[in-house]
């Protein structure tokens, strides 16, 4: 065995060693200085293997030695049953114009202090009782939103009566809600989550799918809540063409929250439109965005059904009593308050998500994430669904003056990067200390260049409630000419919610962690295809990048518009390893969710029971290891992707079938003997790909061994691997070198041949002497 891998095996000896993590909490740069006691936080911690069994022993202390509540929630698990991924719950106070402070994770040298804070829960009959220590919540699937009685602090009760969840159509009555099961997520001293699932009815054969997650924090009468509505039919999609209008959408009017007075004696409300921009009253208010208030607030991006921009105007319009003012981007809160108790409710990403609006008077506050102020119906595509979120109050807000503000710009937990270097959790992981002064420069282009991810966002007004997140994919635009920009979502062209969250890791930067954050609840919620009434070719699939060169139009989000060839989802754009990473960093089951279902699609789209031709052939199909075109079976984009999301349904579930079908793809694709020369992989423009393969079988390997499993199919694999390593190392070359055998010889090809140069790191640790010597020149 080489030795490398041997050294891969055994843990470190963590005897005796003062072990400490540093950590750091930032503010973001986009938010008022203002004070924040006590601001709830959370973030993903990496560990060693064998040091975090439990936390006892721990202790987390600020910059001046405090210790501090704290709790871990589990992720991800080394071998031995100790800790690689954990999520770090907080509560961190900051001074008005403090940016940063410092926490430390380190071994208890003492008895504790104080006792923490905790959640309580119970289950009840028709849900559960939660008690934060200042607010006690009874949760009933009668309620409309779940919380049908509060105890405050104060002494006084909010109840559930006058609140809705309004969903509605065609300008008729609300649809029937119907929560159907309640359960406990996550349950831990500090933080807890419950969630819901149900359905809306609608007229005819009409219906939603809900899904409803109650966050409640220990010491806190604030309530994070995301409920998300989906389309669970099929779309049409005629011809394999995906656009608005098609015959599986449904047009909804509205969706809106209303958080009633509930009883309380409300004397007058706090209002807040943007920063610098709030006020008291005891008129009714409102404020609606129409659109991003953007420099291109009516770009093309949001063509509608019928082919137009139905946007009226840039930015909001608001209204307090008599008064009239508009802006460009609201980020508004409103709180009743009433003596000595108050119910508040804030939209963070308010203006990103557009349109939107927000009302209150002194009987209650409503939130429309899908308003009926904008004068237009909303379509939510087959197998489309949409995440809202905000923050419920039911009480005193006691982290910021201005309650609930702290809401639309939290703060973010940042790991020290050399302690992730340090963990060993992730593989082949440098700081960007240690990077090549060169490639960072490039990397950092990207945050603080001319040409920003930021800077494209508003160029083409990648904003509204299905866009944000998105990468607008302006290398699509090369041959394009004309006054307004050629529309290209990057989608799922690769992983980058992957890379966003391994270059935050790696700088610590926090905007690195805000495009990982929004771009993962955009492909979740937008890319994958929610339905299981498709064929299971299409079913729970990841839409990939918009066509290439080609305007998106009306097909938003999804792969093929109009006067193309069409098709749907497939095994080649299918990334799964970034929702992986963002469950491990959140704890947030949607994302572990999503991944898993992407590994199920590998196993469901190669299985011949499931098409219409069952009753002839129930063989596999070989859709899952097909790359460019149908018959070739090689290594390649989709075998590479369908090894990689199979490996990673196994690390998050433990089922046996995903790494039983990896190693089928491994034997169907590859062999230690292979005639590599009959595989053409000099043809760059239709074989570039096979590198994606050899990257995923490097990773399957990497699991081989953490999982001991050192058989017949990890030598196998490792042979395939050397195999392919030698040849390539004896006729590739940089394509660039020969830009006459490309298509268009962009910057694109030598990001390729970085994946050369990663078989060949991945390779060497299973080879010995001067081969490993060659392989790492």
């Amino acid at each position: 065995m080489p030795s490398s891998v041997s050294s891969f095996l055994e843990p470190p000896d963590l005897t005796n060693r003062a072990i400490g993590f540093s950590l750091r909490v930032t503010a973001p740069a986009d938010g008022e200085r203002a004070a924040r006691r006590a601001e709830p936080v959370s973030g993903g911690v990496t560990f060693p293997v064998g040091l975090i069994v439990d936390t006892a022993g721990w202790v987390l202390l600020d910059e001046i030695g405090t210790e501090l509540p704290f709790d871990l929630q589990v992720t991800d698990r080394w071998r031995d049953g100790s800790a690689r991924w954990a999520v770090l719950d907080t509560d961190v106070t900051l001074a008005a114009g403090q940016r940063h402070t410092s926490l430390r994770l380190a071994r208890r040298t003492g008895r504790a202090t104080s006792s923490p804070p905790r959640v309580v829960l119970r289950e009840i009959e028709t849900g559960f009782d939660v008690d934060t220590g200042v607010a006690s919540f009874r949760l009933s699937t009668q309620a409309p939103f779940l919380i049908e009685h509060v105890a405050m602090a104060s002494g006084d009760a909010w109840t559930s009566d006058g609140s809705s969840l309004r969903i509605c159509s065609d300008g008729g009555a609300p649809w029937l809600v119907d929560w159907r099961k309640v359960r406990c997520e996550f349950a831990g001293t500090l933080r807890t989550v419950i969630a819901a699932s149900g359905e809306a009815a609608g007229p005819g054969t009409a219906r939603v799918a809900l899904d409803l997650r109650l966050e409640f924090r220990a010491g806190s009468a604030v309530v994070r809540s995301r409920l998300t509505v989906r389309n669970p039919r099929r779309a049409d999609h005629p011809r394999g063409i995906w656009e608005l209008g098609d015959a599986g959408s449904l047009l909804l009017d509205e969706v809106s929250l209303t958080v009633a007075a509930g009883g309380l004696d409300v004397s007058h409300l706090r209002w807040t439109a943007e920063q610098n921009r709030r006020g008291i009253t005891s008129a009714p208010v409102s404020i609606h965005q129409e659109s991003s208030g953007g420099d291109h607030w009516d770009s093309p991006n949001h063509l509608d059904r019928t082919g137009r921009v139905p946007l009226r105007y840039r930015g909001y319009r608001a209204t307090v009593g008599d008064e009239r003012f508009t802006g460009l981007r609201a980020t508004p809160t409103v709180v009743l308050e009433a003596e000595g108790a108050a119910v508040g409710l804030a939209v963070p990403q308010f203006w990103q998500n557009f349109p939107r609006t927000i009302q209150a008077d002194l009987t209650g506050i409503t939130a429309s994430f899908l308003p009926p102020e904008s004068g237009t119906t909303h379509e939510l595509q087959g197998g489309e669904q949409k995440t809202h979120e905000c923050y419920l109050l039911f009480g005193e807000d006691r982290v910021s003056q201005q309650p609930l503000e702290w809401c639309a710009s939290r703060l973010v937990l940042q790991p020290d990067p050399q302690d992730c270097a340090g963990s060993g959790a992730i593989p082949y992981f440098i700081t960007a200390a240690d990077d090549d002064p060169r490639y960072r420069s490039l990397v950092d282009a990207a945050l603080d260049g001319a040409d920003t991810f930021v800077a494209k966002r508003e160029r083409a007004d990648e904003y509204g409630w299905r866009h944000y997140g998105d990468i607008y994919g302006d290398h699509e635009a090369v041959r394009h000419t004309g006054p307004t920009p050629l529309m290209s979502h990057y989608n799922n062209q690769y992983d980058p919610v992957a890379g966003f969250l391994y270059q935050f890791l790696r700088t610590g930067d926090p905007r690195w962690w805000a495009h990982c954050r929004d771009l993962a609840a955009h492909v979740i919620d937008i890319d994958c295809y929610h339905t299981d009434e498709d064929k299971s070719a299409y079913n729970h699939g990841l839409f990939w990048h918009t066509i290439h060169y080609i305007d998106a139009g009306k097909s938003t989000h999804r792969s093929y518009p109009g006067n193309t060839n069409g098709g749907g989802p497939s095994s080649e754009q299918n990334y799964s390893t970034g929702l992986m990473l963002h469950y491990f960093a959140t704890g947030d089951l949607a994302s572990r969710d999503a991944a898993l279902q992407l590994a199920q699609f590998v196993i469901d789209i190669d299985d011949g029971s499931r098409t219409i031709l069952k009753y002839v052939d129930r063989g596999y199909t070989g859709i899952a290891s097909a790359s460019r075109t149908p018959d070739y079976h090689g290594p390649g984009r989709g075998s590479g992707n369908s090894l990689n999301a199979l490996v990673d349904g196994h690390r998050l579930s433990g089922d046996r079938r995903f790494l039983d079908k990896a190693e089928q793809i491994i034997r169907r694709c590859t062999h230690p003997n292979q005639d590599i020369e009959a595989l053409t992989l000099l043809d760059a423009e239709n074989r570039w790909f096979y590198t994606m393969y050899l990257q995923s079988l490097a990773k399957y390997l990497d699991w081989k061994i953490e999982l001991g499993e050192l058989d017949g199919m990890y030598a196998y694999g490792r042979d395939v691997l050397l195999h392919f390593a030698r040849w390539m190392a004896q006729h590739e070359r940089p394509y660039l070198d020969h830009p006459e055998m490309l298509e268009f010889p962009t910057e694109t090809w030598a990001a390729q041949d970085v994946r050369k140069s990663e078989v060949f790191d991945a390779a060497a640790p299973h080879a010995t002497g001067e081969e490993r010597e060659r392989f790492l020149e």
